[in-house]
């Protein structure tokens, strides 16, 4: 939100009081808890307004939106990722950086993007608010949205969508603690110097950990002396806790190795051509031949991706070139 943040929202007494105790709630136990902040923050949306389908998007890369918790109708939808088009919504949040309803166009981008939960239904009402991080050198970067839906017209009045942008203002607040709280680290000594990478390591180590919570689950159902009666309740718990690692998973792509993507979009769409053949190993004799470029051409654009890249060979572009395609 780029709004007046110091100006008193004005939304009903009724509304406040659920806002209210939602910021309590969230500083007190949902900080390191994404799974449980998106959950909760869909549950206190729900006491505002109806709330039939709620998802959370962060973009990631120039043309991928990644989501780590939705809900349709009552059910979990399954964490997704998707490249986004030019009408839809997160293209409209892009151009516009304020908040979408479904009046300003009748929903055709809510309805021209990829469709949450039961695909068979169009929601008649929209509000996605969006998320911003702030930046060090020009406006806050869009990083990401709240989408809540409706089944029902009419749905969302400006009290609704006030209080979703407050919501929405909470999750950011959340989220940019946690990068600055990870940049404070790195400042110490021996703190973490390097980029932010996701590393085999650390999918393991997590991996690791949320299957042995898991397995005691299945262990304290298989001590009890009624089994059959304690069942439906152990299993419910498994479910919750299988949720939790499919976003939690979702989450963990944010911090890949985004170089690749963004030495490669750097490039013209010629030098891109070249690059990609260099993956198969062609030399500059070849390359003229297959692009119907002149020698002289395939080498300036050789010259120009390899300054680009910040390398000395042509198979190390190659090399990152290959990751790239292979995301």
């Amino acid at each position: 939100m780029e709004a007046d943040k110091s100006a008193p929202l004005r939304v009903d007494a009724e509304t406040a009081i659920i806002l209210r105790e939602a910021y309590h709630k969230i500083e007190a136990l949902f900080r390191a808890d994404h799974y449980g902040l998106y959950d909760y923050v869909r549950v206190v949306a729900g006491k505002v307004a109806r709330v039939d389908t709620f998802f959370v998007g962060f973009l990631q890369g120039s043309s991928r939106v990644r989501y780590p918790y939705g809900h349709d109708d009552g059910q979990y939808v399954d964490p997704d990722t998707h490249n986004f088009g030019p009408n839809g919504q997160t293209a409209w949040l892009l151009k516009r950086r304020t908040t979408y309803r479904y009046a300003y166009d009748n929903g055709a981008a809510l309805h021209a993007g990829v469709p949450i939960g039961d695909v068979g239904r169009q929601s008649q009402d929209a509000v996605t608010v969006p998320i911003f991080r702030p930046a060090k050198d020009g406006p806050d970067q869009l990083f990401g949205m709240l989408s809540m839906q409706s089944y029902e017209p009419d749905s969302y009045d400006d009290n609704a969508v006030r209080a979703f942008e407050w919501l929405g203002g909470v999750v950011e607040r959340v989220l940019t603690r946690e990068g600055e709280d990870r940049e404070a680290l790195r400042m110490l000594p021996a703190g973490d110097a390097g980029p932010n990478l996701l590393t085999s390591d650390h999918v393991m180590e997590y991996l690791t950990h949320r299957v042995a919570s898991i397995r005691e689950i299945a262990t304290e159902a298989l001590s009890e002396s009624e089994v059959a009666v304690a069942v439906e309740g152990y299993l419910h718990r498994i479910v919750d806790a299988t949720e939790h690692i499919q976003s939690e998973l979702i989450e963990m792509l944010m911090d890949t190795d985004e170089g690749p993507e963004r030495r490669f979009t750097s490039l013209t769409k010629a030098q891109q051509n070249v690059a990609v053949l260099l993956v198969d190993g062609l030399d500059n004799d070849q390359l003229a031949a297959e692009l119907g470029i002149s020698l002289n051409t395939v080498k300036t654009h050789l010259s120009a991706i390899l300054r680009k890249y910040g390398m000395v060979h042509r198979a190390q572009v190659a090399d990152d070139v290959r990751k790239y395609l292979a995301r």
